[in-house]
């Protein structure tokens, strides 16, 4: 399967017509028609639906399609990396990480790294922890902040000293807003949010003890933003870590601690033993220099 042929693929898939993908192609039809034919020969399904007026993908051109995508993704940042090696550095370093506190250890260590390399920018990318690892792990992160529990055993990381403290969203009226903070029993009574990630729902049902069973789950929530609209319109209340709360309406959307406090840890972590480019390469060895293998 050549990278030039998927690209064929995407392109027919944007356009939804072989004679359009031709013309931005600037190859003639009967040529494109013939590459994607040997290429649903080659994979062993059809991935086309040919109608009259325009082509749809079948189950399969779907799947090769959301994998096309990865792969060229992969494939443009590996060459991005390989001309970076011949040039001053510079490039884009990709850091994945959720809405969390310890999020303010890089704004020190990207404006101290830019003072010495200049040209180097950075992407950062909001997901829950277990979506940037897996971003990491197909290499299209190069560094995550990822909220524990996590399974790192692959990677080097160092622990930011900072605690991540869970609260709870609700409206400014809402009658446990008249609390100081809110216990497992307050909040069995009414209808909540809690994050989608199973192994921080295991954290959670540990908080709340015997009474997690009987919980009014309204919904689940990968970040606290779109969580925070549902709360916004009372229809529940949200678990969330505070890193994310500042950020919030905080005429429409106010918060407690739990109680007893409940508290989590972050890592800023990156694949070990992956060949990283130049500038992720340098990036990484200056988190170690100002934070230190042992935290921050």
């Amino acid at each position: 399967m050549e990278i030039r042929v998927l690209r064929y693929f995407l392109t027919v898939v944007r356009e939804q017509s072989i004679t359009k993908a031709s013309e931005v192609l600037h190859i003639t039809q009967p040529t494109l028609s013939r590459q994607l034919a040997q290429l649903e020969e080659e994979v062993g399904v059809r991935l086309f639906e040919r109608g009259a007026r325009r082509i749809t993908l079948t189950n399969e051109g779907l799947l090769l399609r959301r994998r096309a995508e990865e792969i060229l993704q992969l494939v443009d940042k590996t060459e991005r990396e390989l001309i970076e090696q011949e040039e001053q550095i510079e490039g884009t370093i990709t850091i994945g990480g959720g809405e969390l506190a310890s999020v303010s250890v890089l704004p020190r260590l990207v404006s101290s790294f830019r003072e010495r390399y200049p040209r180097v920018r950075f992407d950062l990318y909001t997901a829950t922890a277990d979506h940037v690892k897996d971003q990491m792990d197909r290499g299209l992160v190069d560094i995550g902040l990822l909220l524990e529990p996590i399974d790192i055993e692959k990677y080097d990381f160092i622990r930011p000293d900072i605690k991540e403290r869970w609260v709870v969203l609700m409206p400014p009226d809402a009658p446990l807003a008249s609390e100081e903070a809110v216990t497992a029993e307050q909040l069995s009574t009414v209808p909540l949010i809690l994050p989608r990630r199973l192994k921080v729902q295991s954290e959670l049902a540990s908080w709340f003890g015997d009474y997690f069973p009987r919980l009014n789950l309204l919904f689940t929530s990968n970040l606290s933003t779109n969580a925070a609209v549902m709360v916004s319109h009372g229809l529940a209340y949200a678990l969330v870590i505070e890193g994310g709360v500042p950020f919030l309406d905080r005429s429409r959307i106010t918060y407690r601690p739990l109680l007893p406090d409940l508290t989590a840890t972050s890592v800023l972590a990156w694949k070990r033993g992956q060949p990283f480019s130049p500038a992720a390469a340098k990036f990484i060895s200056h988190i170690k220099y100002l934070l230190g293998m042992s935290g921050a």
